[in-house]
């Protein structure tokens, strides 16, 4: 697939506040400073479309962007979440669960895992909350230039196995690096596989 247009259509405070037009969603969430943003202006070939923050916490609503007219990406906000009071910790996870639980359009969510640290506790319970709630997903390791190949593959080894603790197989996973340009066709073409089943479907 190749992405021709990308633009932000809004923030959104509840699912049920968002679009309803049919057209096929994927979410993008992961713990903040994950580099989600830098990933989607990867995906989309534009620079600025996602605002990337040194700053954990930035993504506070349920940002859409619409691409080729025809899909969105959805980013969520971390769910690592900034330093933020419990109340609103509070607010954002029953805005993130109302989405990912109840949008009917949504087709698969990527769940973005640093390749350069190890197993995060906070990413294995949400990933075994997706498997839980039965919410399709793909997991997508992210800045794999910061580390040498062989530790990049030694810490995804190490990733894999601690879910497959929970986990009798794994979903399809994907490696980037939003310097380098890599992994993007392989996440466009997998949305585009989807795709072109879904419009069986609406």
């Amino acid at each position: 697939m190749e992405v021709q247009t990308a633009y932000f259509v809004g923030s959104f405070p509840t699912e049920t506040k968002c679009p309803r037009d049919n057209k096929p969603e994927y979410a993008f969430i992961g713990r903040s400073n994950v580099g989600k943003s830098s990933l989607i202006n990867l995906l989309t070939n534009r620079n600025e479309l996602a605002r990337t923050s040194q700053k954990p916490g930035k993504t506070q609503s349920l940002n859409f962007f619409v691409i080729n007219d025809t899909w969105y990406i959805v980013d969520l906000p971390g769910y690592g979440y900034a330093k933020i009071s419990k109340t609103k910790r509070k607010e954002w996870e029953r805005m993130i669960h109302g989405y990912l639980q109840r949008r009917e359009w949504l087709q698969c969510s990527f769940i973005l895992l640093d390749v350069n640290i190890e197993p995060q506790p906070i990413d294995i319970e949400f990933i075994n909350w997706m498997g839980e709630s039965r919410i399709p997903f793909a997991i997508i390791y992210t800045k794999a230039d910061k580390s040498k190949p062989l530790e990049v593959e030694e810490n995804i080894k190490k990733i894999e196995a601690k879910l497959l603790e929970h986990w009798e197989e794994l979903p399809p996973r994907f490696k980037t690096s939003a310097r380098k340009g890599e992994g993007a066709q392989a996440i466009l073409d997998f949305i585009h596989e989807i795709n072109e089943r879904s419009e069986q479907y609406y």
